[in-house]
């Protein structure tokens, strides 16, 4: 119900920051074409944005013939987790990386790269698994798509006013009252707002998904295992991976970054996870707190 709560929140954001942007833009036509473009949005990212994502990193589905090992782990994971079966989905990636989506347990997918299956061994990935059944479980994974969505709609729109600003837009069209320096700032903090939405709905998340994963799989430890390897192989073997979608892999795929794109990570540092996690397998209390 709280993330139901969120993602309705976040849907009504993205359509006043639409709105307000395409007054900025152009006037009250804007303003229109901003609303329309932010209902269209709504609607494509509740019904269509995980399947977009899984194109974008050309993940192909598999079965229990063509993946017979991974996909009985996802079977035997997802019935301790007691939600539905989701899609299993392989991307030909060398980075070891993995994402869940879907808009909810009913039509949900998990998708691992190759390069998580050739580095990690059984208990390790099935901490992984366990954690993206654990974003699915609690009902993560609308939310973190539907952020990809609004981020990828933000830096659209911040695109277009950067080409207005050059062809010498931003005038308010028809009202041409339009104030310069409002201009600007949107063009600048829209996508930084976009940004921050993705760190904050991200970073709280992955806590919680660990400590779901923790149970499903059984064993804390598995995870902890797992993230230690991982850091250090998306450190190893960069992913070529949308800004946009970062927040919705297990490991940031960005981390490789210098700059201003690692200071505004979207993930947790690893290493306090890695630290929450053995104090579970330390007090296994932990985990149901």
């Amino acid at each position: 119900m709280q993330n139901t709560f969120k993602t309705t929140l976040l849907m009504i954001l993205l359509v006043i920051v639409f709105a307000y942007l395409g007054k900025v833009l152009g006037g009250q036509q804007g303003m229109i074409l901003g609303l329309v473009f932010a209902a269209g949005s709504n609607f494509f990212s509740y019904w269509f944005s995980d399947k977009m994502v899984l194109k974008m990193y050309r993940a192909k589905e598999v079965d229990e013939s063509s993946a017979p090992e991974l996909y009985s782990m996802v079977r035997g994971l997802t019935m301790n987790a007691n939600i539905p079966m989701p899609k299993v989905y392989i991307i030909q990636n060398p980075t070891p990386n993995a994402f869940a989506t879907g808009r909810n347990p009913d039509h949900a997918a998990v998708a691992v790269t190759t390069g998580i299956l050739n580095l990690l061994d059984h208990d390790e990935l099935s901490g992984v698994i366990g954690h993206e059944l654990a974003h699915i479980a609690n009902r993560d994974i609308l939310i973190q798509t539907v952020a990809a969505t609004f981020a990828g709609a933000i830096s659209i729109l911040a695109s277009i006013a950067r080409w207005g600003a050059l062809l010498g837009g931003g005038r308010g069209g028809d009202d041409d009252n339009s104030n310069p320096i409002a201009f600007i700032a949107a063009m600048i903090f829209a996508p930084l707002a976009a940004m921050l939405i993705q760190m904050a709905i991200s970073r709280s998340r992955e806590f919680g998904a660990d400590k779901g994963g923790a149970k499903i799989c059984g064993n804390p430890l598995y995870l902890a295992r797992a993230l230690q390897k991982l850091e250090m192989g998306a450190q190893h073997y960069p992913m070529d991976a949308s800004p946009e979608t970062a927040h919705m892999f297990i490991i940031n795929p960005l981390s490789h970054l210098k700059g201003l794109q690692n200071l505004f990570r979207t993930h947790p540092v690893t290493q306090e996870r890695i630290k929450r996690l053995e104090a579970m397998a330390q007090n296994p209390s932990l985990m149901n707190g």
